[in-house]
């Protein structure tokens, strides 16, 4: 079903800058309700990235009557669009998880389509809203896109299109990855991670991680068992809560695995055999992302950005910690890598987004203040880096030849939280720098994006 455009505009409208200064400062506490990690009775600071309602930032942050050119980082990167705090716009719904008020609500799924006239701008192009919950995870290969959330289903999206889908049997999807074999990893809420394959018949389970035979084998040997709680041992080589991420790096032919049991494991590819189980950090893993020069980067709800390396050990290979490039008291919660630059990004739950540069020895690049909330996702795409926000919206940033970066756009169409993000090239002959992004939401849609690496900065 496809639905013309609201004739009044004002709903798919492309935002002026001014109108974003009086969008909704408050942040959707969904988050917190659906998904969030419970707290655990033998910790008490247990600091979850999903509770970022309740936890109090000591960071610096951009005050209501800060001037748009003020410099508060070191590093002369400190950004931050939100100047004012306002009340919410007419067009804002009060409850932006009541399903009245969405245009699609009497209809099973819709895609709304919308043109952008001026090609080099940001803007949106398209909604897609489907039934099946809050949207927590995405992954795109080619023109199909994967979607997961919190009614256990995967979602599969063809030009656009509604596809197919498939189901498992428990726990909500918190992440997808695909491998160039085509075979589809998924991490649940259950701490399950599940491998799926196409066919011209449709997707079927073909397995899991660890894999049966290799349960059974390890069972067996009570050496192979960790104890969790008292009296509560389980096998080392299983998550035994949610799995919160996953990463691939097929040219090592490892995927890497981090959940809120604080262990990182690592599978190989060709057989899903668990090499390592590590104990990589004190509190919830909440992201996981493979990195340039092989190494591997951890974020957790500890407060702690963990380095991670691939090394020789007696006849085999094993990570080793390498360095802590941050501990905080704010969640860190999400990342992701500029594998051309050599540059990651570290999302935190007090809003900030911070960076570390390779070329530099992996020194700290500044920060990039976009959110008044905490940072739920980021993207890498050529130049851009993209953030998403439990305030709703998403920050397009730009890093320019000399390691500043520049604010290009936010994008401001959801009425929840901004849970995931992905992004692949236009394919287009003058498609060079342009790319499609998809975020999924805790409003239950996914937008469709094109962003422009040669768009004009709104600040910076």
């Amino acid at each position: 079903m496809v639905i013309a455009n609201e004739t009044s505009g004002t709903h798919h409208r492309r935002l002026t800058f001014a109108d974003f200064l009086n969008s909704d400062p408050d942040a959707g506490e969904e988050e917190h309700n659906h998904g969030g990690r419970p707290s655990s009775s033998n910790n008490n600071n247990n600091k979850d990235a999903n509770s970022y309602q309740q936890r109090q930032s000591n960071a610096s942050t951009t005050s209501g009557d800060s001037s748009p050119n003020q410099v508060l980082s070191p590093w002369n990167q400190t950004y931050s669009p939100y100047y004012t705090d306002a009340t919410t716009t007419p067009t804002m719904s009060p409850s932006p998880w009541n399903q009245t008020y969405s245009p699609y609500y009497k209809s099973p799924w819709t895609y709304q389509t919308q043109n952008i006239n001026d090609v080099s701008e940001n803007g949106l192009i398209g909604t897609i809203v489907r039934q099946d919950g809050h949207v927590y995870s995405l992954a795109a290969s080619g023109n199909l896109l994967f979607t997961g959330s919190d009614s256990k289903n995967i979602r599969v999206w063809k030009d656009l299109k509604d596809f197919t889908g498939f189901k498992s049997a428990s726990g909500l999807v918190k992440t997808i990855v695909i491998t160039g074999d085509n075979r589809i990893f998924t991490g649940h809420q259950d701490g399950k991670i599940r491998v799926w394959r196409g066919s011209k018949k449709g997707y079927t389970r073909i397995g899991s991680l660890p894999t049966l035979k290799e349960f059974l084998t390890k069972s067996v040997n009570p050496k192979n068992y960790v104890e969790v709680r008292r009296r509560r041992n389980v096998l080392k080589i299983r998550h035994h809560d949610a799995v919160s991420c996953l990463s691939l790096n097929e040219e090592l032919g490892l995927l890497y695995s981090g959940s809120w049991d604080k262990t990182l494991k690592v599978w190989r590819l060709s057989d899903s055999k668990c090499l390592e189980s590590i104990q990589a950090h004190d509190d919830a893993i909440n992201t996981v992302a493979a990195g340039f020069d092989g190494l591997l980067f951890t974020g957790a709800a500890d407060g702690a950005l963990k380095v991670w390396k691939r090394e020789l050990q007696g006849n085999g290979t094993k990570h080793f910690l390498v360095n802590v490039l941050m501990k905080q008291e704010n969640a860190v919660t999400a990342l992701a890598v500029n594998l051309t630059a050599s540059v990651v990004y570290c999302g935190s739950s007090d809003g900030s987004v911070n960076f570390w540069e390779g070329q530099k020895y992996l020194s700290h690049g500044g920060t990039l203040r976009g959110h008044r909330t905490a940072v739920l996702c980021l993207a890498a795409a050529g130049s851009l880096v993209l953030s998403g926000g439990a305030d709703k919206n998403i920050c397009v940033w730009r890093r320019n030849r000399d390691g500043t970066h520049s604010c290009l756009s936010v994008l401001m169409d959801h009425v929840g939280p901004v849970k995931c993000l992905t992004a692949v090239e236009e394919t287009e002959e003058k498609g060079d720098g342009r790319w499609i992004v998809y975020s999924g939401s805790l409003d239950k849609s996914v937008k469709v994006w094109r962003v422009n690496e040669t768009a004009s900065p709104v600040i910076g």
